[in-house]
């Protein structure tokens, strides 16, 4: 899953697991970014934050050799860090099977989103989307601004599943 944050990846995921005729593991960044703690997050946030999505990846890897559904609930960005991020994600499962998934949402809804959330500041889905990797090849889109989390579970279940 692809987007930026308070597109609506999470709770997707959330919809995801709650069913019951396919399941899934998740990792996420936001889960994988707390194995890295607050200091050497503040000391440089993109040094580790880009080691640790590059361990996640290994990590869903693992899973999907195991032959086990993997979702990865996090956000493609092009920082220098992590340069090609998009390439570095596809040449570590290119063995397995793997469907991006671009969960949209206009940026004002975001902003709203972000605000009512009290975690994320009013412009982070607007400088996300601005780091965001370019030429992405996508499996599918689904939009949390038209269509409530679960939707978009069924729709994910349905065409890629």
């Amino acid at each position: 899953m692809n987007g930026v944050t308070s597109a609506g990846k999470t709770s997707i995921v959330e919809a995801l697991q709650e069913r019951d005729d396919v399941f899934f593991y998740v990792v996420a960044n936001d889960l994988f970014e707390e194995m890295v703690g607050d200091k050497y997050l503040r000391e440089n946030y993109w040094k580790y934050l880009s080691e640790v999505i590059i361990m996640m990846y290994h990590t869903a890897k693992l899973y999907s050799d195991m032959g086990k559904n993997i979702l990865i609930d996090g956000i493609l960005v092009e920082r220098e860090e992590i340069k090609p991020h998009y390439q570095q994600l596809t040449e570590i499962l290119k063995d397995n099977p793997l469907d991006v998934v671009e969960v949209y949402c206009p940026l004002d809804i975001c902003r709203e989103r972000n605000n009512k959330r009290g975690d994320r500041y009013e412009t982070q889905s607007e400088e996300q989307q601005k780091l965001m990797a370019k030429d992405i090849v996508y499996s599918l889109r689904v939009d949390t601004s038209l269509h409530s989390a679960a939707e978009c579970a069924e729709t994910i279940v349905r065409e890629l599943f």
